[in-house]
């Protein structure tokens, strides 16, 4: 079987669909199977032997820290040269409207899936009046398609109540050999609270953008002198937020990556988790399978992760006091123990091998339907 990918993200870009891509592409071309991905252009031509075709990148003004590719005749001229049993579609928004479009034009059995909670973001980025009209888009792009996968349960069900049709799960998955409590480093945890290793070290791990609701950590940080923060990753607001944060205890270290993100996940207390805009949220499963407990704002994502008192404490969304409260209960050793401990066990039950296999199943499934 011969699959090509159309994505909006792709390598060198590191974020949670690069990483399901990643783990999904391995496993199928292990299985005898061939991909070709179409992305923005950044200067990576294959990844474990699959080509990726670029797409030339340009910046949009509302989100100036990353490329995007746009929509683009050159994606026809590309499936028609791979001639693909089948197209999938990550993210459809830009240069996969190009891929929904044609794929659908020259009768190839199409999968589109949904990741990022692109309506949810603009409340963010003050263009909410604007939700109608992206969910009528979306709603659109995704009706071309033979099979339409989305990564919870919790927006299964909001997709569904747009009428998307022909929807099912793709199931989450961590890297648990790759991230483990094994890591834990002194060094590291140095570097992490600024030389302050007595202190509460809460992670957080994620894109430095509005929608990740970073802000909302800073009270805790002012009550509790005790509480060192470390953010870990890039993005459009991390001046902002430097600004913001001084004066606390936070350490900002940009995007990590190998031993260095593995170290980082593993030499923390808890990573902290305020966003309530994300489809899933696969970092809390990689805290979990370094052992850390996870402090959320509760979500229908993050409820589907977080188990209260097991894995993780949820606290209630712009709620301070809540957040705050969650932190104390850390203070319990044994209890954070026993966190720990259930996070790094919880984690062991998702490798990435079922949610491989799941999409390569969905792709034969697609091809049957097609016919």
């Amino acid at each position: 079987m011969k699959i090509v990918i159309v994505t909006e993200t792709f390598l060198p870009s590191t974020d949670g669909v690069v990483t399901r891509l990643k783990e999904a592409i391995t496993y199928i071309h292990k299985k005898g199977h061939e991909v070709v991905i179409i992305a923005p252009d950044l200067g990576v031509k294959e990844f474990d032997g699959a080509i990726v075709e670029g797409i030339k990148p340009a910046k949009l003004p509302v989100y100036s820290s990353k490329y995007f590719s746009l929509p683009s005749r050159k994606v026809k001229d590309l499936l028609e040269k791979h001639n693909p049993d089948v197209v999938h579609v990550v993210n459809p928004a830009l240069v996969g409207v190009s891929g929904v479009y044609y794929a659908n034009k020259l009768g190839f059995p199409l999968v589109a899936s949904y990741h990022t909670h692109v309506p949810k973001y603009l409340d963010y980025y003050n263009l909410y009046p604007f939700k109608p009209i992206f969910w009528a888009y979306f709603k659109k792009l995704h009706s071309y398609a033979h099979t339409n996968v989305c990564t919870s349960q919790t927006i299964l069900k909001e997709l569904q109540q747009k009428r998307i049709h022909n929807l099912e799960v793709w199931k989450r998955g961590v890297a648990i050999d790759h991230f483990h409590p094994k890591h834990e480093s002194t060094s590291m945890r140095e570097r992490l609270s600024n030389g302050n290793p007595g202190d509460k070290l809460l992670v957080f791990v994620g894109r430095l953008a509005p929608e990740k609701e970073i802000h909302k950590i800073k009270p805790l940080l002012e009550k509790r002198k005790d509480v060192s923060l470390a953010i870990i990753g890039d993005g459009p607001i991390r001046q902002q937020l430097e600004k913001e944060f001084e004066g606390t205890k936070t350490v900002f270290t940009g995007n990590l990556h190998g031993e260095e993100f593995r170290e980082a996940f593993a030499s923390g207390d808890a990573m902290i988790f305020p966003s309530v805009t994300e489809t899933l949220g696969l970092v809390i499963l990689e805290a979990m399978a370094s052992g850390l407990p996870v402090i959320a704002a509760e979500s229908g994502p993050t409820k589907e992760q977080v188990v209260d008192g097991e894995t993780g404490i949820l606290f209630e969304n712009e709620n301070t006091q809540s957040m705050i409260d969650a932190v104390e209960q850390l203070e319990d050793p044994e209890l954070l123990e026993h966190l720990s401990e259930n996070a790094r066990k919880e984690a062991e039950n998702f490798s990435w091998e079922k949610p491989s296999e799941q999409i390569l199943e969905i792709y034969k499934k697609t091809i049957a339907i097609a016919k």
